[in-house]
């Protein structure tokens, strides 16, 4: 098990990566740098594999197996799908089974240092108080007084309108903590989505709501909004349960999900105190209904990338130029070297404004 994990991880490194770097132009080249990392992976699998295993040793054993091999069918999916002529979706489908196999990891962060590292932030691995806090918080006994780590609340992948959330494990249930509210974009799941918040929250001692939309993507087609009220109750169950800084409630998204978070985000009554839209588009019943005005005085990050070819780089700019006109407090980040996929390196950007002292002092 041992020679197995440091490939294993090495591999999910090349992954996240990939998944950053992806923009369907250049899908071989990126299919050339991952296709490697199965052999490096193959071996050490093959190896445990053979091997009887006692029965005391299968809860280690057994989740680790079967990561590695999703993450040798995701690569196989990848480099399949990069191949000319090419197929964009297959792409984006090969990495949503990224977030499987973290979920099929984590429960074994208490048991694997390396492990235990790798799901923080980079600047935050070699913590050696934080990793020790993590794991002691992880096998401490509560009775189940205080439900900690990832949890689900009607929120299998079958399910439509549940919703996942992480709480840190070193919570004492006293300490007031910031909450992500993390929306995933068309056609995914609020499952999935958790895992490109989770690191950043695990670090630093934040609360991540991942709520997955009632049909195939968020309220933004027309017609009635099913998802507003929903969301103010998931925030609401989660308040009551666990001390939510209520001066810090971030409302973000990708794509699909950012369109979203600013038509819902600027809804009076919503609960939200600050916007993060990432890859999305100003919606334009924001300007119909005059819900734009309240973004007067209103935090706001707003992140495109310059590559986008699905909202192409001038959609972000009109929403820049009619969040300024409105008065909203914003920071806007238009990356290079981003196409429509998620920005992680983004996150701690967005905690370090959110848990600031206000959000114009980060812009």
């Amino acid at each position: 098990l041992g020679g197995l994990l440091p490939p294993l991880l090495v591999t999910l490194e090349r992954v996240g990566w990939v998944q950053r770097n992806l923009y369907p132009p250049v899908a071989p080249r990126l299919a050339e740098e991952l296709a490697p990392a199965a052999a490096a992976v193959k071996g050490p699998l093959g190896a445990v594999e053979a091997l009887p295993c006692p029965d005391d040793l299968r809860f280690m054993r057994d989740p680790l197996v079967d990561a590695a091999r999703q993450a040798l069918d995701l690569i196989a999916i990848f480099v399949e799908a990069a191949q000319p002529p090419g197929d964009p979706m297959g792409l984006y489908r090969a990495l949503r089974r990224f977030a499987r196999v973290q979920e099929t990891l984590y429960p074994l962060a208490p048991v694997f240092e390396p492990l235990s590292r790798w799901f923080l932030e980079p600047a935050r691995r070699d913590d050696d108080a934080l990793v020790a806090s993590l794991r002691a918080a992880a096998l401490r006994d509560d009775d189940g007084v205080r439900q900690t780590g990832v949890l689900h609340a009607s929120n299998s992948r079958d399910d439509r309108g549940g919703f996942s959330l992480y709480v840190p494990e070193y919570s004492d249930g006293q300490g007031l903590m910031p909450l992500v509210v993390a929306l995933h974009g068309g056609h995914g799941h609020g499952r999935d989505f958790l895992w490109a918040w989770l690191r950043e929250a695990r670090s630093r001692g934040t609360l991540v709501l991942s709520p997955t939309s009632l049909d195939r993507t968020w309220s933004i087609m027309g017609g009635d909004d099913v998802d507003a009220e929903p969301l103010r109750g998931m925030v609401e169950s989660v308040a009551a349960r666990y001390p939510v800084d209520r001066a810090r409630v971030l409302l973000t998204g990708m794509s699909d999900g950012a369109t979203y978070a600013l038509l819902c985000g600027l809804r009076d009554g919503m609960p939200f105190t600050h916007l993060a839209p990432l890859c999305g588009v100003l919606h334009p019943l924001l300007l119909a209904n005059g819900d734009l005005a309240r973004a007067r005085d209103f935090p706001v990050y707003l992140v495109h990338g310059a590559l986008d070819w699905m909202f192409p780089i001038h959609t972000a700019r009109m929403a820049r130029e009619a969040l300024t006109a409105a008065g909203a407090r914003l920071v806007y980040r238009e990356v290079e070297d981003l196409s429509h996929t998620y920005p992680r390196d983004e996150n701690a950007r967005i905690l370090d404004w959110l848990t600031g002292p206000t959000a114009a002092a980060a812009g």
